[in-house]
């Protein structure tokens, strides 16, 4: 049964804080020949309905999250403040909240961390009904609506209509047969829902009857004995290649086109192991647009061939109609984890800005490809890993590595031996929602500065080594000319659900997994405002009008990626206005953004202030009887000690070789130890020192001293 439901447990908290920058932009180079690129074109046939809803995740078909409501502006966004927050599943602070709210007819759909749908009145904050999945929780990211629906799925494969009115259930579908069809995304569209796959063997774009459930065509991420592109998978690969479109497809009604982007390619349970699935492997890590009524390829875009780094480029692709070199023309934005935009003519594919194949450097047992492409214009964000010297600006530059490991730049291939590369498989920009601005006529995207190391030692799909800062940016890039207008550095990396909204007063909203949600100049990138909403925020703001008054809301929910538990949590959902009467929430501890290492604290006193290296420790056997060179190789990983403690680290006299300890980035010590040697060092200043072996830079250690 449908009930209300008020919170305002936040009225009367102190004065919304007005922040001045936190970092400078950094700004691109001029375009050639010093001209402004053309404002883009005006896409009624995008537009939200009228200029009141935000009726999808994404906000139209086209997913510009641009609205043309401009109320908010340069002027008063200062005074903008919580016109009502509702804790929709009533103070909830665990679980991973990766869903967007959407907003039709005033009223606003949102799906919480335990899958559960809530609508709510956007003009008071009113819960009106509340649907609980019955077949356990289930991480989401978003509900659709249409047709008089609300659409959203369960465990076990189902998908389910509940009545926009009253949330009562519809229908249910059972849809088997296509893959794990569960925690993805669904869009509707004219009477059909679209619906994709997710961490399977193998996946589909599926299309349903919005009627019923009914199944109207599919397509295979990986193509089976006959189909086109089979032959890019080597023998039966195929079969288990993943390559399956998890995130929320693009529509062209006018063209009569989906737009889907598939997922890694995968082999031997591993998305790191290319050895056995020989080949382009045709459609991982492509776009593939397909006819909305029938299914049927009409054209794809490879971004990276035989993928062996888990660099699927799964982020929901933009449409836009932006002149270039004078030309009106219909472009789809594609990409990126790998730090670049792919802007392609969104009838047949091709690319007006260039794209060029260039040699990689290749590994005969990994069967890589020998080229990747290439946008002509570059990428927006550093594609090699090197030193770099202390006392950044920003703790944690993207060009600064943890020490002692391989080291190399994007495409380099791996096998035994872990590779040190940037960007990283959690981006550069991963699946946060991209903005383009009909204004500006830029693509806007969140991402973040987080090497990874990648080689077939390492289980699921890369290390991200312990010890490394998770920073990040904001990047604008002029679809005109896939160039970078600007790039804003962060302290958190936003490449996991840090969503962005532009209006056509030049605004940018983003949130911050330090729950801060902030507005920008959307030309400059220069900070205007900022509020605290409580918890990290993993979803794109939105815009609505109820009436004659526009809000703003964001969902703040928090996410595991990539802070593990250290980013706050919560269920609000908050709505804001000028001159609104709720201010910030308090403050939460901020997510711990240096990579944590394996394992929880040890006392000093516990282990005689002694690290051994090469080998694991437990509180129940102390440390292990045999060598190891995993991550938890130093026993224990974790030591805690007071300022002026001496700590030893020994190579255990088992050990078969050389072991040591660096200390990364403050330089304290580098030591190279012979079995049975050891190596002392005092701790005169309080603080978190990560060190790691020269010989097995995957074995991390922390010392806190306090």
């Amino acid at each position: 049964m449908a009930h209300i439901d008020r919170r305002t447990v936040l009225k009367g908290a102190a004065a919304s804080a007005v922040a001045a920058a936190a970092a400078p932009a950094v700004a691109a180079p001029a375009a050639a020949g010093g001209h402004r690129p053309p404002a883009a074109a005006d896409l009624a046939r995008f537009d939200t309905p009228g200029d009141r809803d935000f009726p999808k995740v994404g906000g139209n078909l086209g997913n510009q999250n641009y609205t043309s409501l401009d109320d908010i502006h340069h002027g008063n966004v200062r005074r903008l403040r919580g016109a009502w927050v509702n804790r929709i599943e009533g103070g909830l602070t665990s679980g991973n909240s990766q869903s967007t709210a959407v907003a039709v007819d005033g009223v606003l759909y949102i799906e919480s961390a335990l899958g559960n749908v809530v609508a709510v009145d956007g003009a008071t904050g009113l819960t009106k009904w509340r649907y609980d999945q019955v077949r356990g929780s289930l991480t989401r990211r978003g509900v659709a609506v249409g047709g008089g629906y609300v659409f959203t799925k369960s465990n076990e494969n189902y998908v389910i209509a509940l009545h926009q009115e009253t949330g009562q259930v519809a229908w249910e579908r059972q849809v088997e047969g296509f893959g794990n069809i569960e925690k993805v995304a669904v869009v509707y569209h004219g009477g059909m829902l679209f619906c994709g796959t997710n961490d399977g063997p193998r996946g589909a774009a599926i299309a349903l009857d919005a009627r019923n459930g009914d199944v109207l065509w599919h397509f295979w991420g990986t193509p089976g004995p006959g189909e086109f592109a089979n032959d890019t998978w080597e023998d039966e690969s195929w079969m288990d290649g993943g390559a399956t479109p998890w995130i929320h497809p693009a529509v062209d009604p006018e063209l009569g086109l989906t737009y889907w982007t598939f997922g890694n390619a995968r082999g031997n349970n591993s998305s790191q192991d290319g050895s056995a699935r020989g080949g382009q492997n045709l459609f991982a890590n492509s776009i593939v647009a397909l006819d909305l009524r029938t299914g049927e390829r009409r054209w794809h875009f490879q971004s990276i061939h035989h993928d062996i780094w888990d660099m699927d480029n799964v982020m929901a692709p933009v449409l836009a109609d932006v002149r270039i070199r004078g030309r009106l023309r219909k472009v789809v934005v594609y990409g990126s984890k790998s730090g670049m935009f792919f802007v392609l003519d969104r009838v047949d594919g091709t690319a007006p800005l260039g794209i060029v194949e260039r040699p990689v450097p290749q590994e005969p047992r990994q069967k890589t490809w020998p080229t990747q492409p290439f946008p002509v214009q570059g990428g927006w964000t550093e594609q090699r890993v090197v030193d770099q010297p202390l006392g950044t600006s920003v703790p944690g530059d993207p060009n600064r590595a943890v020490p002692n490991y391989v080291r190399g730049a994007l495409y380099d291939p791996h096998w035994d031996v872990p590779i040190l590369s940037i960007p990283g498989h959690g981006g550069g920009a991963d699946w946060s929602h991209m903005s383009f601005s009909h204004r500006t006529g830029m693509v806007y995207t969140g991402f973040g500065y987080v090497a990874a190391a990648h080689s077939l030692t390492e289980s699921s799909n890369g290390l991200r080594p312990p010890g490394e800062y998770q920073t990040g940016a904001i990047v604008g890039v002029d679809v005109s000319t896939n160039r970078v207008a600007w790039k804003r550095r962060t302290p958190y990396s936003l490449a996991h659900g840090n969503g962005i909204l532009t209006t056509a007063s030049d605004l940018l909203f983003i949130g911050q997994p330090d729950g801060n949600l902030l507005a920008l100049d959307a030309r400059t990138s220069r900070e205007l405002w900022r509020f605290q909403t409580g918890a990290a925020i993993s979803s794109s703001p939105i815009m609505y009008r109820v009436g004659r008054k526009q809000y703003l809301a964001v969902y703040a929910g928090g996410t595991s990626i990539p802070f593990g538990n250290s980013a706050p949590r919560g269920d609000f959902l908050w709505s804001f206005e000028v001159g609104g009467d709720l201010g910030p929430a308090p403050t939460p501890p901020p997510p711990v953004i240096r990579r944590p290492v394996s394992g929880g604290p040890v006392e000093g006193a516990a282990v005689a202030d002694t690290v051994v290296i090469g080998r694991t420790w437990s509180a129940s056997g102390g440390v292990s009887a045999t060598e190891s060179f995993g991550v938890s190789s130093m026993a224990p990983t974790h030591l805690r000690v007071q300022v002026g403690t001496t700590v030893t680290f020994v190579n255990h006299a088992g050990n078969a070789g050389e072991r040591g300890v660096t200390q990364f980035f403050e330089g304290l010590f580098d030591v190279r130890l012979a079995p049975g040697q050891s190596f002392a060092h005092t701790f005169t200043k309080a603080g978190e020192y990560f060190f790691n072996d020269p010989g097995s830079p995957r074995s991390t250690g922390k010392i806190e001293v306090f």
